[in-house]
């Protein structure tokens, strides 16, 4: 890959789980003028011990690793992982709630378009949807877009999570 070419990064860092750490990793990436396209964080062993945080970040590959070596400088910081947009070997997704107000023939439009989406509707009125999608960040960045021809629509992300594909599983 060739430097200058901007595109997603998901960094996957393993973290003791300690008051601080998520404030010590945010304020690295701020201080350095990065920009955090997503972050999830969530307890991954049976004693909370550490913390699993997903980072989606936009950067050329230099820049990536550099980002990657100033995560590893951190005190709390176990491993890291960085996966890159586009490359086998890790799966990501996020899932999205997704709420559209409409009425008529827009209904019956957005039931279809859920249905190509393998959207499902959580919660319905007599004018509005609450579709629950999941998948890549483009094929929800797709269904938000087409829900937004239909009406008014307010959208909650969780953020992507990512993780190895295949049988090794890194220690912590």
């Amino acid at each position: 890959m060739s430097e200058g070419v901007e595109k997603r990064w998901n960094f996957v860092v393993v973290v003791d789980n300690e008051p601080g750490v998520l404030s010590g990793i945010s304020g690295m990436f701020s201080a350095r003028g990065y920009n955090i396209d997503s972050l999830t964080v969530c307890s991954v062993d049976n004693d909370h011990s550490c913390s699993r945080m997903n980072i989606v970040t936009r950067a050329d590959e230099r820049l990536a690793r550099q980002i990657m070596a100033q995560i590893k400088r951190l005190i709390p910081v176990r491993r890291v992982d960085i996966l890159e947009d586009g490359r086998e070997g890790f799966v990501a997704k996020e899932v999205a709630l997704v709420r559209v107000v409409s009425e008529g023939a827009n209904r019956r439009e957005a039931l279809r378009i859920a249905t190509i989406f393998d959207a499902k509707a959580s919660d319905t009125t007599l004018t509005s949807f609450v579709f629950v999608v999941q998948g890549g960040s483009g094929k929800v960045d797709a269904f938000v877009s087409l829900m937004r021809s239909l009406g008014e629509v307010e959208v909650a992300r969780s953020g992507v999570v990512a993780i190895h594909r295949g049988s090794e599983i890194p220690g912590m």
